[in-house]
């Protein structure tokens, strides 16, 4: 059976009818033809498929779509501010934080997500000091990012990327540690 449903999707309203057995991913991909969440596992363990629902981060192809009804969806491509790459995109390049790409635009929401998190106090499993503010430490970043695999092993980039983008935001970051 079909039903109706609107979504905010990157600064732009659509109303659409699906079956009530699709997930949020496929909605986006093929009813909107938003390519950027990527359709990995389809089994929400990959994270390629992430994305921003109201500002919290989610694997969509676990979500159903019309579970988000009303919602405001942010992909990567939504990150954007002004046609331009946002600060986290530019950190991925400067730190080559990618290799094939394929998850990119999962790890760039992901890593949006959890930087708000860390801003609004969030703990994690490894936070040390609930009581101080979140430090993001290599070993804080990668806990954090842990449901968004890069089948190339890019991590070592990526942590650098997430880290220097929360050093310029004024979250910062205590000095790089070696990688392990």
């Amino acid at each position: 059976m079909d039903h109706s449903l609107h979504l905010g999707v990157d600064g732009t309203e659509h109303t659409l009818t699906v079956d009530t057995r699709t997930t949020l991913l496929d909605a986006l991909r093929d009813r909107l033809g938003v390519m950027s969440p990527k359709k990995g596992c389809d089994h929400g363990q990959c994270g390629a498929c992430t994305v921003l629902i109201d500002g919290r981060r989610q694997n969509s192809c676990l979500a159903l779509a019309l579970s988000h009804d009303g919602a405001q969806i942010t992909t990567s491509e939504g990150l954007t501010e002004n046609g331009e790459l946002s600060d986290l995109h530019r950190a991925f390049l400067d730190h080559d934080a990618f290799q094939c790409g394929y998850c990119t635009p999962g790890q760039v929401c992901s890593a949006a997500g959890m930087l708000a998190e860390a801003d609004h106090g969030s703990p994690s499993a490894v936070t040390e000091d609930l009581q101080a503010p979140v430090d993001l430490s290599p070993d804080e970043v990668r806990e954090r990012m842990s449901g968004n695999l890069c089948r190339c092993g890019a991590y070592v980039n990526i942590v650098s990327a997430i880290r220097d983008t929360a050093g310029r935001r004024g979250s910062a970051p205590r000095p790089a540690e070696e990688p392990r």
